[in-house]
């Protein structure tokens, strides 16, 4: 207990009290010892408490963390420039969960909170900018593809996934933004300590942002996973697809619109063949009173037991925060949601409403509803409330209930 109170105030001065490393920033360096000097470092906090309440045999989980990041960015020379960030998450008194992965095997009895403690060098990676068109980054890094359905960061859990891959970025064909990175090993939740903590592979994602007339865009995409490791060879495939965004002056408000369409089938070593659709589209009504109304639709398809997979998604974002669809069911995922935001004062008010069934069959999994209220606190520090309330209509899964306290901390 001494040495857990130790942390936890050694935690607290940290987080809390205001530090701020910063020399002047130079545009331009003479030498690369100049562009290190020049450089900038920053500090940031997130505490978070979660509550899981499942009805079946584990115990519910009480998870208390907090995590920790240093990064550093140096000034550029010749184009060059340097980036490190370096996470650390504590478990702060109390520890009642089973973390995932197999980080934790000594807590097998309680439901998961995927929030392992231990350091990660998050992110480590060299910038090249040839010109304004022209980007490269090599290294340890955070690559955020379009709304992160299938290539993302997961950055709700405390341990972020990020890639070890060299990444193109380029501007030089008019109204176009042209992404490709290749990617040779995913530092995934649970750490490298654990078997589930990594995954190497031969990774290709193309993605490509073409801007239309009146704030149109459509974004073909193309990612091929060819994992190395037979435990993955599941998660082998070769997806394309396309994105349409836009919107229009609708009313009181704006009438933003999204439809996305792609296909995927086995590759590399996938011991299935397989083809599989994915579909989704929404509409959102953002009136000029604060208020919002979304209305969408979401399908992950299957083919002969073998469902559409997103092996890199950010997957808390979707299908319901109470993450009872991480792996899509064998026969597929339909999800018909329903959100409502508004902004009240300087409160960030939302509620989402999910109907879950399968795509092949006709069965229903249930329904779930989400809440959430978050705000800033000052130029540095923030809070959020949320809550996922999940109601099974399947033997397949559970009522699950889920409630988070997070704050945070940026300098």
């Amino acid at each position: 207990m001494k040495r857990n109170l130790n942390i936890l105030l050694g935690v607290l001065i940290g987080l809390f009290l205001p530090f701020s490393i910063a020399a002047a920033e130079e545009e331009g360096a003479t030498d690369v010892a100049s562009a290190i000097a020049s450089g900038k470092a920053t500090v940031a906090g997130r505490y978070r408490y979660e509550h899981v309440d499942q009805d079946n045999a584990l115990e519910n989980a009480n998870a208390s963390t907090l995590r920790l990041r240093l990064n550093y960015r140096t000034g550029q020379w010749n184009g060059w420039s340097g980036f490190a960030e370096f996470d650390h998450v504590f478990h702060v008194l109390i520890d009642d969960f089973n973390s995932g992965g197999g980080t934790s095997p000594n807590r097998s009895e309680y439901s998961v909170v995927a929030d392992p403690e231990g350091s990660d060098l998050n992110q480590v990676y060299l910038d090249y900018n040839m010109d304004d068109d022209w980007k490269f980054r090599f290294g340890r890094q955070r690559i955020l593809l379009d709304n992160q359905r299938f290539v993302g960061g997961v950055g709700w859990r405390q341990n972020e996934q990020t890639y070890d891959a060299l990444t193109l970025n380029t501007q030089a064909i008019e109204k176009t933004t042209l992404s490709y990175s290749y990617v040779a090993n995913v530092r995934r939740i649970f750490g490298q300590s654990v078997s589930a903590g990594k995954a190497k592979l031969d990774g290709h994602l193309f993605n490509a942002k073409v801007s239309l007339a009146d704030g149109w865009s459509v974004v073909p995409y193309f990612y091929f996973l060819d994992y190395n490791d037979i435990s993955n060879a599941a998660d082998s495939t070769s997806t394309l697809g396309a994105r349409l965004a836009g919107g229009f002056k609708a009313g009181d408000g704006k009438l933003a619109l999204t439809a996305e369409l792609a296909t995927q089938s086995d590759a590399g070593d996938n011991p299935t063949s397989y083809d599989a659709l994915y579909a989704r589209i929404d509409a959102t009504w953002a009136l000029d009173n604060g208020l919002s109304l979304g209305l969408g639709y979401e399908s992950l398809g299957a083919d002969a037991g073998t469902a559409f997979r997103t092996p890199l998604a950010t997957l808390h974002a979707f299908n319901g925060w109470a993450d009872q669809f991480l792996a899509t069911p064998p026969g597929g995922l339909d999800d018909v949601f329903a959100t409502v935001k508004y902004k009240a004062g300087k409160w960030n008010l939302t509620g989402v409403y999910h109907d879950f069934s399968a795509e092949t069959g006709g069965g229903d999994f249930g329904t779930e509803f989400d809440i959430s209220a978050s705000r800033k606190l000052g130029e540095h520090y923030g809070v959020l409330l949320k809550g996922a309330f999940f109601s099974s209509d399947s033997l397949a899964y559970v009522d699950t209930n889920k409630f988070w306290i997070m704050l945070t901390a940026n300098y």
